[in-house]
């Protein structure tokens, strides 16, 4: 069990990321849309922990036009207790590595509050880093104060061998790893080491094969005989010519190595597998030297800190799901930038940590604190598990039907000349009205700016209100001073919105299209005058005193009739004709719905988009 944990990292100008506070796991699962900073973040854990060779001027944020003088990272590392929840103290073995002049307590609970500035030189012309000892941890703001403005402390330096840091970018590759001493694996093959009866036996073995190898093959026997004319050549009259077709050194044998894979039956030497497998096994070489590196740590704390950036790169989902569960056994603190739906989904809600760049880059986590457990519930089973493309979206446009899941990407693509998927828009039909708590929650949390559109029933009016009073713990609402839930007029649902403005020609086409020229016309006859149904009544039956029913039937006759007529078939299918009705008003000439426009108006202003339709 972990025994510390980096609970908090906060950075100030570097690169894009101008004030930032982030709560780490022990595992900790980075995701946002591309540029949003998780790179940005691993680097600057480098800079903290690891090599610092890299840093140029491009790391410092550009602010008014000009590089700011200095980047300032903190971080806060905490004991753990054995359950994994903070400690009270460090233990003996932790205080003797971070010593006690570095540890600080705030009289109930010990921390280590560090802190490294990088800053130009320019008599060295060189970059410099600093580190201190913060005398405390002090909150991220306070009032026009921020954590930054808090004193260095004591001027320290910090390199902790019993916390080394890895570094694993997406770009990985175990051909690679064995060409390079430098690479994990290239340093675990370096230090092998047999004791003098095991090395000698071994090169025995290698000898006798060498020489049965040479034996057998008439080439080779014929090569070394030539080669013993060196003899006269050189007035030698040693008899020292050998092939080897093996290695004749022990020290020798990673030089060819050569790594298989497959069935005992059919196995293949890694050049010849995809980068999905490559990349995988190169991961795995990482886990495997921190497993050398714990044994040889003896008695020794260690805690390794691992920055892997798109471990997904090149595999399949199910692939991508099971080495995020070989990752996260890995010994230490894990921290792993995304872009896959199934590395989030295999994640714990508590691990999630969404990077969003608005005017300035921002970290959003989920508060499971806040939440009960049928709602954690909901968001695992509504969310996390079927909707993971979320976590890197840049607006979310929340709804309850099929019809508007169908119409909205294509109307978005006819406002803006761009996909969704261009935009970085997703569109989510929550599956009824009471379903948008779980998904206004989450994009709460991680920061991800939300829409509704919202049918205007009265009970679905009501379902939302109670979602958002619930959401922001409010005693009431008006939903008319939220500017992003957009509320169809006069009770409508979607169907009956189109209709109510002035569609019904776009809905006689796509039906045209789906069915038959006759189809209306004909479903209009079997149904005008049929029953759909019975309803209650307020009249009381005088034998039994109960509520008399009654029954209702259609009648489409008149402009009204026609439209309910209309409204009636829609609903029915809704699934068929929902991309018929969307393409037909994508093709007609008339602007879209006006409630549909606003949304988009939202958008557009959300995502600081110009020189688009309006």
């Amino acid at each position: 069990m972990n025994n510390i944990l980096i609970k908090t990292i906060r950075i100030k100008g570097f690169r894009g990321l101008k004030n930032l506070e982030v709560e780490l796991e022990s595992t900790t699962v980075l995701t946002g849309m591309n540029n949003a900073g998780k790179t940005s973040f691993l680097k600057a854990l480098q800079i903290v922990f690891g090599n610092r060779h890299f840093i140029t001027q491009d790391d410092f944020l550009i602010e008014n036009g000009e590089s700011v003088e200095k980047i300032v990272i903190d971080t806060l590392i905490v004991p753990l207790a054995d359950e994994g929840t903070q400690s009270n103290d460090f233990s003996q073995k932790w205080e003797r590595v971070f010593t006690v002049d570095r540890i600080k307590d705030d009289g109930t609970k010990a921390f280590l509050p560090l802190r490294t500035i990088v800053a130009f030189d320019s008599l060295k012309s060189s970059y410099i880093t600093k580190q201190y000892i913060l005398e405390s941890w002090g909150t991220y703001q306070n009032g026009d104060s921020y954590w930054y403005d808090a004193p260095n402390g004591n001027e320290k330096p910090f390199r902790f061998e019993e916390v080394p840091f890895f570094y694993i970018d997406a770009q990985r590759d175990i051909l690679e790893d064995l060409k390079s001493k430098r690479s994990y694996l290239g340093k675990m093959l370096s230090k092998i080491e047999y004791s003098p009866e095991a090395l000698s036996a071994i090169e025995d073995q290698i000898k006798l094969l060498n020489e049965t190898a040479v034996a057998d093959s008439t080439i080779l026997t014929s090569i070394r005989d030539t080669l013993k004319e060196l003899d006269s050549a050189l007035g030698s009259n040693r008899d020292d010519i050998e092939l080897t077709p093996f290695t004749k050194k022990i020290r020798d044998l990673n030089k060819g190595l050569t790594i298989y894979y497959g069935t005992q039956q059919d196995s293949f030497p890694m050049e010849h597998h995809g980068m999905g497998t490559r990349s995988w096994s190169s991961l795995l070489t990482l886990k495997a030297f921190i497993k050398f590196l714990e044994l040889n740590a003896e008695d020794k704390p260690f805690f390794p800190i691992l920055a892997i950036e798109e471990p997904e790169s090149h595999l399949h989902p199910n692939a991508q799901k099971q080495l995020y569960s070989q990752i996260n056994n890995i010994t230490g603190q894990k921290i792993i930038s995304t872009h896959s739906p199934y590395v989030v989904g295999a994640s714990q809600l508590s691990e999630i940590r969404n990077f969003y760049k608005n005017e300035m880059v921002e970290c959003g986590k989920i508060e499971l604190s806040t939440l009960d457990p049928e709602d954690i519930r909901k968001l695992e089973r509504q969310v996390i598990s079927s909707r993971g493309e979320i976590f890197f979206s840049k607006c979310l446009v929340l709804f309850e039907g099929e019809t508007e899941e169908q119409a909205l990407p294509l109307w978005l693509e006819k406002y803006f000349s761009k996909s969704s998927i261009e935009l970085g828009v997703d569109f989510v039909g929550v599956g009824g009205y009471g379903n948008y708590l779980p998904f206004m929650r989450l994009a709460e949390s991680l920061k991800i700016p939300w829409i509704i559109l919202s049918d205007g029933e009265r009970e679905v009016i009501k379902s939302v209100k109670k979602s958002v009073k619930k959401l922001y713990n409010l005693e009431d609402i008006d939903l008319d001073s939220h500017d992003n839930i957009f509320v169809l007029d006069n009770e409508a649902d979607f169907e009956k919105y189109l209709i109510d403005n002035e569609f019904v020609e776009e809905v006689e086409l796509a039906f045209k299209k789906l069915y038959t020229d006759d189809y209306l016309s004909e479903q209009f006859n079997n149904k005008n005058g049929t029953s759909k149904g019975r309803s209650k009544t307020s009249e009381i039956c005088t034998t039994c005193n109960q509520n008399i029913y009654q029954d209702n039937i259609r009648n489409y006759i008149g402009e009204q009739g026609y439209s309910d007529f209309l409204y009636d078939i829609m609903v029915s299918q809704k699934t068929k004709f929902a991309p018929f009705i969307a393409q037909e008003i994508v093709t007609s000439e008339k602007e879209l719905p006006p409630k549909v426009i606003s949304l988009f108006e939202k958008i557009k202003f959300i995502l600081n988009i110009e020189g688009v339709h309006s």
